[in-house]
């Protein structure tokens, strides 16, 4: 059975028990409802949660367990002249899985029965060829224990899917609900315990997911590390990534990466902070209600802009632009349109309503009062913007400047479009280099087979990276309260 016909045949019994349960409830009481512990709601909504939620537990926990089961029992199936042959074991279960989905495909077009697709004895030639004349396969990866693979890879899929739908229409607790709806039971009290579960459980999946991605990254970091010397990532000057097949060896030195990543942020800071804090500072403080009205939203289309459109602007406008002026038609400093001031200029402008909307909200924030005593010591608009307002603001500034900065430290597109690909240490602007986010792309664009340093650097590089924000992230806290208790 699909899995959303389950999920909805799950949700058609907890609305039935609903209204069942209301019912059942309001008759035990004699359809008197001020003989009942709670209101008849609460009865048609613990048979619904009784309903839906052990079943879609159990769901969720069959979906996790059954592929990891399948996975694990198929490849013991595989002998290893076929891993020899795909030189991994992982790029073997994707054909198996490629295989799978073909015959899928071909079953659900008609192109050949179930029971064909499903017959362990069938002729390997046949087959393949049914497959082929389908547009299912178009590679002679095939082989036969591939597509035996595949056929069990099927048959288990398919009796797993089976077997949870009739555990899972079981376990929906429509009896269990009904038979608690009577004029006794403490509806409301069940009812909001599992509400309050519900919360807890929502509130839990930001810490849970923070925490998968940290083990993630922190397992292939530490695989990397086995295959790849520590001292030549962190201190090492060349980043130059050899593949298998392409000969040499690799060096993957990662400060040529970080240091076109901070360079590249400082540019675009440097742009975006002055111009969206004045932005910020104008609009709370200068600006009638009429043209804050106009202003504001139209700044705040900024942040609306997609990045790839971002980079694109940057490739084909602000790149020649600097050229022209920089290039050796002008002052001969730049010698393409790629280089760390075309991205850091763009990137720049993308950042403006981060650092001007949070600002302005934060100006906006200080007590009146404050402008109001300012006004009665004799200082004017400026000063008073200079020594009260801005200094109280302090701490919101910080912290938009920090979710800029973090934002320009993470972007990709309008790196790979405006800044090149070249991994260099050099302090000029008008150069090309890259970040480490484009290169975590690089890595893992294509068949990436993460049995080899090149495709695990990307794991590395992006736990270096992670610890680098969240070290930036402790710094700005540490001034936020340090000038939050000076001003409060």
């Amino acid at each position: 059975m699909p899995l959303l016909w389950l999920f909805l045949i799950v949700l058609a019994i907890a609305a039935v028990g609903f209204v069942l349960g209301r019912a059942r409830a309001l008759a035990s009481a004699g359809g008197d409802v001020r003989h009942l512990h709670s209101l008849p709601s609460y009865y048609g909504n613990n048979v619904a949660i009784k309903t839906v939620v052990p079943a879609i537990l159990v769901m969720l926990i069959w979906l996790i367990v059954q592929p990891m089961i399948v996975n694990s029992t198929i490849s013991g199936m595989i002998p290893e002249s076929s891993v020899a042959e795909n030189s991994s074991l992982g790029l073997v279960m994707s054909e198996v899985r490629r295989t799978a989905d073909g015959l899928d495909n071909a079953v659900a077009n008609g192109d050949m029965t179930e029971a064909f697709a499903r017959d362990a004895r069938a002729d390997f030639t046949d087959v393949t060829q049914r497959l082929k004349d389908a547009g299912q396969i178009v590679t002679s990866d095939v082989t036969q224990p591939i597509l035996r693979a595949a056929q069990s890879y099927r048959i288990m899929n398919a009796t797993g899917n089976l077997i949870m739908s009739g555990i899972v229409l079981a376990l929906a607790g429509l009896l269990w609900g009904l038979r608690d709806s009577h004029a006794a039971f403490r509806a409301r009290n069940t009812v909001e315990a599992a509400v309050r579960a519900l919360l807890i459980g929502a509130a839990s999946i930001a810490i849970l997911t923070t925490i998968g991605i940290i083990l993630s990254l922190v397992f292939n970091t530490v695989e990397f590390f086995r295959l790849y010397p520590a001292t030549d990532f962190f201190f090492g000057t060349s980043w130059a990534p050899s593949f298998s097949g392409r000969g040499g060896s690799s060096d993957l030195g990662v400060l040529p990466l970080l240091w076109g990543t901070f360079y590249i942020s400082i540019v675009a800071l440097v742009v975006a902070v002055p111009i969206g804090l004045f932005a910020a500072v104008y609009l709370s403080e200068y600006a009638t209600p009429r043209v804050r009205a106009v202003a504001k939203p139209m700044l705040e289309v900024l942040a609306g802009i997609p990045t790839i459109v971002y980079g694109l602007f940057a490739l084909l406008t602000v790149g020649p632009l600097l050229l022209g002026i920089f290039g050796d038609d002008g002052l001969g400093w730049m010698q393409a349109g790629t280089a760390v001031m075309t991205a850091g200029l763009v990137m720049g402008i993308m950042l403006i309503p981060f650092v001007s909307s949070l600002s302005d909200d934060i100006i906006n924030a200080v007590p009146q009062a404050m402008r109001d005593g300012s006004y009665g010591l004799g200082a004017t608009q400026s000063e008073t913007i200079k020594q009260v307002i801005l200094p109280a603001a302090l701490p919101g500034i910080v912290g938009a400047i920090l979710l800029a900065a973090s934002r320009a430290i993470g972007e990709t597109m309008i790196v790979v479009l405006g800044a090149g690909a070249a991994a260099k240490l050099s302090l000029n602007p008008f150069e090309a280099m890259t970040t480490v986010t484009a290169k975590i792309v690089s890595q893992l664009t294509g068949d990436a087979d993460f049995s080899s340093p090149e495709a695990l650097v990307a794991f590395a590089l992006g736990m270096t990276l992670f610890v680098l924000t969240l070290g930036l992230n402790v710094l700005a806290l540490y001034i936020v309260r340090k000038y939050r208790e000076q001003y409060e």
